[in-house]
């Protein structure tokens, strides 16, 4: 039996654990027992029992043991076998997601009558995610190199990143940008080359300094006024609205990408009410987050 066989027959929760092993090691550069004794809460000798295993049994060469950071980091011939070694997998575990490689093929849960739209995936480099990383926990800047419309060919700049999001169909770091002054969206596969730590972050640079970060807001949408009556319960009832009302909380910095996935654009109002279908019932409350330049 090959190996491809041995791991289609394994149960789910080893698969997910495995599977865990080989996304932490990849982005972040190091994995260890206690991360999957945090995820699955699971002992210490269990986990590290799964880590054996996964060693000697799914991909003996993909981790070397490094005393100097007393875990295990990817070898130079590190081959993801349970996953696909994209980032998405990596930001989605961060984002709580249910919906990395799938974990419940073996539950039989009717996969035949279901299908999921996968959209092209951003191509990030895991060299430059464990930069980001590195520098928001340790509260460092980083020099990067970094691409925009503006410069399509990349220009040097110093960043004090903070939070990984997700927002938009895209990823983005949120960092302080000393160029611009200011707290700016920083798309992961724009960045070229990998980032430097540069130093310790300057003062005003932290996220507690990032009040688009920092202010929370309540975005209040309803179903477009023009639409009839019928038409008007239709939406109210898709969007589980109450009283006429879809109460969203989000942060200042994200009110603009929660307008953006909802397709409704603050700017314009389209001809058609059907065409938008929803509206914005407290423009005046956060008028300020609405055209705020976020983006690098």
């Amino acid at each position: 039996m090959s190996i491809k066989q041995r791991l289609e027959v394994l149960p789910w929760d080893t698969l997910a654990r495995y599977r865990l092993i080989e996304i932490i090691a990849l982005w972040e550069g190091r994995v260890t027992s206690r991360h999957l004794g945090n995820a699955f809460g699971i002992a210490r000798q269990q986990a590290s029992r799964v880590m054996k295993t996964y060693r000697e049994t799914v991909a003996e060469n993909n981790l070397e043991y490094d005393p100097v950071i007393k875990g295990y980091r990817p070898s130079a011939n590190f081959c993801p076998m349970l996953t696909r070694g994209e980032v998405d997998e990596y930001l989605q575990l961060l984002g709580n997601h249910d919906n990395l490689n799938p974990h419940f093929t073996g539950l039989g849960l009717g996969q035949a009558n279901t299908e999921a739209l996968r959209l092209p995936s951003r191509s990030a480099s895991p060299p430059v995610v464990r930069a980001l990383i590195e520098a928001a926990s340790q509260g460092a800047r980083l020099e990067v190199t970094y691409a925009s419309l503006n410069s399509p060919q990349g220009e040097e700049r110093i960043l004090c990143p903070h939070t990984l999001v997700y927002a938009a169909g895209r990823w983005h770091v949120r960092a302080f940008c000393e160029k611009n002054r200011a707290f700016r969206d920083f798309v992961l596969s724009r960045f070229r080359a990998v980032p430097e730590l540069f130093g310790e972050a300057l003062e005003g640079s932290q996220r507690e300094c990032d009040e688009g970060w920092e202010t929370r807001v309540t975005l209040k949408l309803g179903a477009d006024p023009r639409l009839k009556p019928a038409e008007r319960g239709l939406i109210e009832q898709d969007h589980g609205m109450v009283d006429g009302e879809l109460h969203l909380p989000t942060r200042g910095a994200l009110v603009q990408y929660v307008l953006r996935e909802l397709g409704i654009n603050p700017d314009h109002l389209e001809e058609s009410p059907r065409a938008q279908q929803l509206v914005v019932l407290n423009r005046d409350e956060i008028t300020d987050w609405l055209f705020v330049s976020s983006s690098a």
